[in-house]
């Protein structure tokens, strides 16, 4: 993606002096490095629009600055194409284990909660939208097109989808981060983080849940606890619309490793990462048949 980004962090016009430029493991669409410029630590995140995922780097910006404003996510230091430079957080970061955790659960859903609307009043000009039916819909076809070694698999995918579509039934729409992995989430002791927008937009806010637990491997107890936290109702009264929305978060993260493999540049397993997600999406679908 960048021959040395390390150089290029070094050149950014937002810094003094930089030294101890160092890369950030964890990132599967993006390069990260933290940056220390006089007593001040940064992340600067180097990354174009991506078309094949849908990520437009204006949107991860907007949302961003808004998710800064509402006290959800660091602040923006610097931007320009193709760069994000934000302030270091000193936090863990969270593993799928630790995301999990029982204790960990009921903070992360107090947080999306307070995310999802919190955001909104923090814009300053219009988002867009990530339907994941149609993103899903868009993954196929663009594989398709790209000769994908999956290829077989798609139609039967795209016949469950619509099944799933129907089951979801009508949703409200809240501003939603879309990408609830485990790697998102930081936790300073005091108060949880949500980090990179890169997928961030109006969306139902079953997408977060069911991507928080179907990414991170909640157990069904632990799945009808946050439901029931969340909207304060007897989890059966979401249960099927959760389920089905469960499957179609899994899809997504499946349909966008099958993408990655073709498209990206990064030095990550996403062949790995396709067959891991498939065994989940497979396992969520039977849970989902027999609901």
């Amino acid at each position: 993606m960048i021959e040395d980004p390390i150089s290029r962090a070094a050149q950014l016009p937002c810094f003094d002096n930089p030294d101890q430029i160092q890369l950030l493991s964890g990132g599967i669409t993006n390069v990260n490095l933290q940056v220390t410029d006089g007593d001040r630590r940064y992340v600067v995140r180097f990354g174009e629009d991506i078309p094949e995922h849908g990520v437009l780097r204006w949107n991860e910006l907007a949302l961003s600055r808004a998710a800064e404003s509402a006290g959800i996510s660091p602040a923006v230091h610097y931007h320009e194409p193709g760069v994000l430079v934000l302030d270091f957080i000193e936090a863990q970061t969270y593993t799928e284990e630790v995301a999990r955790d029982p204790k960990n659960v009921t903070r992360i859903v107090d947080l999306l909660k307070h995310m999802h609307y919190a955001l909104a009043p923090h814009l300053t000009a219009p988002v867009l939208t990530f339907w994941p039916f149609q993103v899903n819909r868009t993954y196929a076809t663009r594989l398709r097109t790209d000769g994908s070694r999956y290829t077989s698999k798609l139609s039967e995918l795209m016949v469950g989808l619509n099944k799933l579509e129907d089951a979801t039934g009508p949703v409200s729409l809240v501003i939603g981060h879309n990408d609830l992995l485990a790697a998102n989430i930081l936790d300073d002791k005091k108060k949880l983080w949500l980090i990179d927008w890169e997928y961030g937009g109006f969306n139902t806010p079953l997408f977060d849940l069911a991507g928080l637990a179907g990414n991170n491997g909640y157990t069904e107890v632990q799945e009808q606890g946050m439901l029931e936290q969340y909207f304060d109702v007897p989890a059966a009264t979401h249960w099927r619309a959760y389920q089905a929305m469960k499957c179609i978060s899994l899809m997504r993260e499946t349909l966008w490793s099958m993408t990655s493999e073709i498209h990206s540049s990064l030095d990550f397993d996403y062949v790995s990462y396709t067959a891991e997600n498939m065994y989940r999406l497979n396992a969520a679908l039977q849970d989902f048949q027999n609901t």
